[in-house]
Parts: structure tokens; C-alpha cells; sequence
């Protein structure tokens, strides 16, 4: 484990303290569970365009950015806007406070509004309050350590960063922690399925055993809705479900080695591909006809 500053992604395999989100995230040469479903999701062109004209950091990323940083105790750094810098309707969008949002992100910090400061406080209050997770998040553990290693198949560079890792007992513990509209597991369930979370499971823990760190880990999920009482569940996926991510990540992993080895990275433009409207669209023409 290497603890000093990087500033550039690792060549050698291992587990990596010291490296920037701007390092891990602008990593071109390696592949991350979210470079995976983007692959698979989105297409290969679009992952590449995306990842040669890196977009601006984003509002709608803040909250969550920052929530985690409140919880692992790591991250970027949080700067609550002055009051007497917002217009009197609370927008940040005097001078002022767009000067401080721009100094904020210069310096790679979240700026927030007071009242999302706040929030995220009490978030992270209200999640202590749940049993499983204050174990969790209370253990010792190493929060969003960068695991690189090479595919044994392919020979492609790949990369995670768990979010929080722990060992309770024999077994070391990946704990990914997310924002949510519900906690229900149920619902939540529905959302993982949406995003891939599935994949991401099967990703942290091939990851793990590539890097040597355990034989057997497990991974679940914390997720904390975005409103208050901010409840919070955590849940594990079944052996189908990991399964099913991880048959996907392979698929993502192949397609990924193929478009680098070709320098090719297509989008929809091999076949004409047929398409059909959802089966509610025909019920709803029978019961308006």
C-alpha cells in the first residue's frame, strides 16, 4: 500500500492511499465500474467522448458528493456560502456568492448553500442512529482506497475505489453508501437495478481478491434517503443478482479491450435496429379507443 501523493494513476497492481479524485477520475488508461456500465449503457462513444472532454463539475453532484465526504470523513473539503453573500430570496446568485462558489471549486471544495450544509449535517447524524450502519461506519476501516490490477483475461487496466472497507470479523466488508429518494429496500432495490448497482457489487469484490487484500469479501450497501427523517437500510444483493453484474462487467471488460485494441469505439452505426413501443402503450390504446 503505497501512501504518498500520486499525481498520476499508479502502473504497478496494489492498493493505493494518496490519490486525488482528479487523478482516479481522469484516469484514461483503465477502466472503473461506472466506465463498465457507461460501456455497456450508454455506448463506447459516448464513454470516450466523455472521458476526452471532461464536463465542469455539476450542482446536482454536489449533495452527494458532500454527503459522502460527511460520512467517510474524506473527500473534498465542505464550504457553507455565507449568509449575507446570497440574494434575499437565499439564491447564490449575487457576485459575491458566485465568486465564492468559483474559488470553492478552484480549490476542489463543494460549495453549499447554508441550509444543504445543514442537511448533510444531519445526515449524517440521523445515520448514526441506525444500528447496522453506525457498526459499519464506526469499525475500523479505510475509506476510498484505489484498487488497480489487470484483467487476467483481457490484460486491460482496472480500477475501484470502495467507499468504505472494514473488518468486523475474518471477513473483510465492502460498504458502499448511497443517496437516495428511498430507502425502502424494495424500491431501492428498483433503483439499483436502474443505475447497475449490480454490476458494482461483483466489480468492488473481483477487485479485492485481484489486489490480494481477501479471499471472500462481502459488499452491501448503505442507502440514506435525501429527506428528512433521512432513514436509512442497508441491503445486500443475492447470489443471482451479483451474478448477473458480474456476467455484465465481463461483457463491458471485452468490449472495452476490443474498442482499445482497435482504437475504435463505435456507437449504433453496424445495423438498423428494430424497436417496438412498451406493452403499456398498446393496453392504454385499448382502454381509450
Amino acid at each position: 500500500m503505497t501512501a504518498a501523493l500520486l499525481d498520476a494513476p499508479p502502473s504497478k497492481n496494489g492498493v493505493y492511499d494518496g490519490i486525488s479524485d482528479a487523478v482516479y477520475h481522469g484516469d484514461r488508461n483503465s477502466l472503473s465500474s461506472s466506465g463498465a456500465r457507461r460501456i455497456l449503457d450508454e455506448s463506447p462513444a459516448k464513454f470516450r467522448y466523455e472521458q476526452d472532454h471532461p464536463s465542469a463539475p455539476k450542482k446536482i453532484f454536489d449533495f452527494g458528493h458532500a454527503a459522502h465526504a460527511r460520512v467517510l470523513g474524506v473527500g473534498a473539503e465542505l464550504r457553507a456560502i455565507p449568509p449575507k453573500l446570497l440574494a434575499s430570496n437565499g439564491a447564490a446568485s449575487t457576485k459575491d456568492a458566485k465568486a465564492f462558489i468559483a474559488e470553492a471549486r478552484a480549490a476542489g471544495a463543494v460549495p453549499l448553500k447554508p441550509e444543504e450544509y445543514q442537511q448533510v449535517v444531519d445526515m449524517a447524524t440521523a445515520l448514526l442512529e441506525h444500528p447496522i450502519a453506525r457498526n459499519l461506519f464506526t469499525s475500523e476501516g479505510q475509506a476510498e482506497q484505489s484498487l488497480y490490477y489487470d484483467d487476467p483475461i483481457t490484460g486491460v487496466r482496472l480500477r475501484a475505489r470502495p467507499d468504505w472497507m472494514t473488518r468486523p470479523a475474518s471477513r473483510l466488508l465492502l460498504v458502499d453508501y448511497k443517496t437516495t429518494a428511498s430507502a425502502e429496500p424494495e424500491a431501492f432495490a428498483r433503483h439499483a437495478c436502474s443505475y447497475g448497482y449490480h454490476q458494482q457489487d461483483p466489480w468492488y469484490v473481483d477487485g479485492v481478491k485481484a489486489v490480494g487484500l481477501d479471499d471472500d469479501p462481502a459488499f452491501v450497501f448503505v442507502a440514506q434517503e435525501k429527506t428528512a427523517p433521512y432513514l436509512v437500510s442497508v441491503t445486500q444483493f443475492d447470489a443471482d443478482s451479483a451474478d448477473l453484474g458480474r456476467r455484465r462487467n465481463r461483457k463491458a471488460i471485452d468490449l472495452y479491450a476490443r474498442c482499445v485494441a482497435n482504437d475504435h469505439w463505435p456507437s449504433w452505426d453496424r445495423d438498423v435496429y428494430p424497436i417496438s413501443l412498451p406493452k403499456w402503450a398498446f393496453t392504454q390504446e385499448e382502454y381509450t379507443a
